[in-house]
């Protein structure tokens, strides 16, 4: 699958994705004590996206622990979307300063990495 296939509803986005490997430790709700430690495929304040071997269903709901530029994030997501092995995530009941210190480190990481069409 190309990056233009997976990432052709660019234009819908709300935040600005950038092609920046963050790490994530992420487990379906329900079951935190089956938590997956991997690298998000592309990161924006708004949401990741993730190649997972586990398999995932558009409106599972995930607990997300991330790690950008040494800031942890304890955040809810939903699965927006999934194609293959690659998930989309949108993060979900965000407080206002976790969506201030998303959107700064968004600022850092663009200087560094490559936006995503």
């Amino acid at each position: 699958m190309t990056d233009q296939q997976l990432f052709r509803n660019a234009d819908r986005r709300k935040d600005p994705r950038i092609g920046a490997k963050v790490g994530v430790k992420f487990s379906v709700q329900a079951d935190a004590a089956k938590a997956l430690n991997t690298f998000s495929v592309n990161f924006s304040a708004g949401g990741l996206c993730l190649r997972t071997r586990i398999p995932h269903e558009t409106g599972d709901r995930l607990a997300l622990t991330i790690t950008i530029e040494s800031e942890i994030f304890e955040l809810k997501g939903v699965v927006a979307w999934v194609k293959a092995d690659v998930i989309g995530i949108r993060f979900e009941d965000v407080s206002q300063r976790d969506r201030e210190r998303l959107e700064d480190v968004a600022k850092v990481l663009a200087k560094s990495y490559p936006p995503v069409p």
